[in-house]
């Protein structure tokens, strides 16, 4: 009888189990496929990509339900390309580049949107040599000035040339790893770049940092904003639950990267075995300065932005970059999916 009543209750097992596959009910005992991400980073993997690289060396997306790829980029120009195209569900790329994006593209369906401000601030600057004599702004009048043609900061330049009320340059273009070389053999006056980068691109060519004129954008006037996650919006309405576990896992790794950034480059370490960690300690914490735990994050609160400052981007990057059509900034900000208040407080305290 015992052995029975024993076969029932295995077969009544096999066939509620049954059951549920057949109607998508996931049993206790069942265990659920992750949410596959493919997401994309702006640059290659160096210092600042620990803010990504942490949560996923550490579990924390996994623990949420979702199987992260991370892939290195090659500008932000291309990963909002990419992310649009589908070849990418979500990604990490300039707000402005995403701005030109959808000005410029305004029937090209599948336009991603920013979920989560990273870099409150734009990393973009103006480098000169102390020894050229150039100290300010209204020096760079004139002067010829090199940078790639993605560049950010040689893109934005007329916002920072307005805010300064600079008259023309002229501009030289190359690849990347040539720009800060043509400064030091004097090609150029000056060039653009991203704070964290061209200036230890300097060091690297044996320019001490003390011999090196820094004009950060965000303390010349512009206030745009920086980098920011992105989604497909096809992505985002087939999974806005994975979406907001992400963005969460996210935070939870930023966190840890805020608080230990030297421990955090072990996670870049695994993807680039190559890289100089000492370097690399160093620009993730000049990003975290710079744009990450600015006076502007802080007060604006992490992940989040303030709607008259996105306004005033979405006019400035119209006019910057001469779009075809003016910029909606209601059009590129979704923040639905941010997540709590609680989860979003990741910055040290003072």
């Amino acid at each position: 009888m015992t052995v029975m009543k024993s076969t029932r209750r295995t077969l009544l097992s096999t066939v509620l189990s049954a059951a549920a596959l057949t109607l998508g009910i996931a049993s206790p005992t069942m265990v659920r496929a992750d949410t596959p991400i493919k997401f994309q980073l702006d640059w290659r993997f160096e210092g600042p990509s620990a803010l990504f690289l942490q949560p996923a060396a550490k579990g924390y997306f996994k623990q949420a339900g979702l199987d992260v790829t991370i892939d290195a980029g090659n500008g932000s120009g291309g990963t909002v390309t990419r992310v649009a195209s589908g070849t990418y569900d979500m990604g990490f790329a300039d707000l402005a580049a995403l701005m030109e994006f959808h000005a410029n593209n305004p029937d090209v369906p599948n336009k991603p949107v920013a979920i989560m401000m990273v870099y409150n601030n734009t990393p973009a600057a103006a480098f000169m040599l102390k020894k050229s004599g150039l100290k300010t702004p209204a020096d760079l009048v004139g002067k010829k000035l090199g940078a790639p043609v993605f560049d950010s900061g040689r893109k934005s330049w007329p916002i920072f040339a307005k805010a300064n009320k600079l008259g023309g340059v002229s501009w030289i273009s190359m690849d990347p790893p040539l720009r800060e070389t043509m400064l030091v053999r004097g090609d150029v006056d000056a060039i653009t770049g991203f704070t964290f980068t061209s200036l230890l691109n300097l060091e690297a060519r044996g320019v001490k940092a003390e011999d090196v004129v820094v004009l950060p954008y965000a303390q010349y006037g512009v206030k745009v904003y920086g980098n920011v996650i992105i989604a497909s919006p096809k992505f985002l309405k087939e999974n806005p639950d994975a979406v907001k576990a992400f963005l969460k896992a996210f935070a939870k790794g930023a966190k840890d990267v805020l608080a230990n950034p030297d421990a955090a480059i072990d996670s870049v370490k695994a993807r680039d075995g190559i890289i100089n960690v000492k370097l690399e300690q160093r620009r993730l914490k000049m990003a975290i300065n710079d744009v990450v735990n600015s006076p502007d994050a802080r007060a604006e609160g992490f992940g989040q932005v303030k709607l008259p400052r996105l306004s005033l981007m979405a006019s400035q990057v119209g006019d910057a970059f001469n779009t075809k059509t003016r910029v909606n900034p209601e059009a590129v900000w979704a923040p639905a999916y941010l997540p709590s208040a609680a989860d979003l407080d990741v910055l040290p305290k003072k």
